[in-house]
């Protein structure tokens, strides 16, 4: 066997680990921010797409109006998580993620909430609205390997499931505890 051949396979073998990654999408206004996410979850073996506000994540995932035929989601990689600060302006978090869960399209896409601001209400509204998580800001690399098993994969997971770390917390503000 030549070493060209050798190569190949190595390049193919890359190519295939690199599309089994998981595919995060990260929304958020501050660059910083959506820097120190992309960094997080790059670190646990994802790739990132980033987007600066709702308008363009909704673009990316192939529900903005120009934008219909043009997804990521549907003709390149399948995003297996949305993560997504709550305030922004113009489309706030909370606003993607209802627009998220009312497309028959991408409703199934796991989306986390994030924010500096601890208010039990804002984390009850998103919690109810569909969002798998809120996490308060600063995110951290625990909090990432937490979130790896809300991603869907392209090979079904039998048995996993997470349970959220404001579970407790949730079920206090909603009496049944």
């Amino acid at each position: 066997m030549d070493s060209s051949s050798s190569v190949n396979r190595t390049v193919g073998m890359k190519e295939e680990v690199e599309d089994e990654r998981p595919h995060v999408l990260v929304v958020d206004d501050s660059l910083i921010d959506r820097k120190i996410m992309e960094k997080l979850f790059t670190n646990s073996a994802c790739k990132v797409t980033t987007a600066d506000s709702g308008q363009k994540a909704l673009e990316l995932l192939g529900q903005g109006e120009e934008y219909k035929h043009t997804n990521i989601n549907h003709q390149g990689p399948k995003i297996n998580l949305v993560v997504t600060d709550y305030c922004m302006p113009g489309m706030t978090g909370y606003d993607l993620l209802k627009k998220v869960k009312e497309s028959s399209d991408i409703k199934e896409i796991p989306v986390i909430v994030v924010s500096s601001e601890n208010v039990p209400t804002r984390i009850e509204k998103c919690l109810e609205e569909g969002a798998q998580e809120f996490i308060l800001k600063p995110l951290k690399q625990s909090d990432v390997k937490k979130l790896r098993c809300h991603m869907h994969f392209t090979q079904s997971i039998k048995g996993r499931f997470c349970i959220g770390r404001y579970w407790d917390s949730w079920r206090q503000i909603r009496g049944e505890m």
